[in-house]
């Protein structure tokens, strides 16, 4: 969505082709962390609002048991030597879309993959 919406992806214009299939296939969903990082692209929520159009992308809040996987997710991240703080919000992105059933549009297949190998990935080339 990063990739989508300005950011400085490797697969900007297969990002958008991913996620119109997507979009055809089924209902495009959104949480609040992927909001939130879609966000600091923009000025004000109007303006996010504007381009993220609820009737294309649903808005689904995380539920509590993916926010418990997502947090031992991390755990074993952490002890198989990630050092890096930041994937955590990636951890709740893949635990909300196992929990529920989701399809992942990621360029990360590799972290999803070994996290969450139950999600079913959309990987764009």
């Amino acid at each position: 969505m990063i990739d989508v919406f300005g950011g400085p992806g490797r697969w900007t214009s297969s990002s958008a082709g991913a996620l119109e299939a997507a979009a055809n296939a089924g209902p495009l969903v959104i949480n609040q962390v992927i909001y939130a990082e879609i966000a600091v692209r923009y000025e004000d929520t109007d303006e996010l609002d504007g381009d993220l159009h609820r009737d294309v992308f649903q808005r689904e809040a995380v539920p509590w048991s993916a926010a418990f996987l997502a947090g031992k997710a991390f755990e074993i991240y952490r002890g198989r030597g990630g050092i890096r703080r930041s994937p955590l919000p990636d951890f709740f992105i893949g635990a909300h879309a196992a929990v529920t059933g989701l399809r992942l549009l990621t360029r990360d297949t590799a972290r999803y993959r070994s996290y969450f190998p139950t999600v079913e990935l959309i990987a764009p080339e």
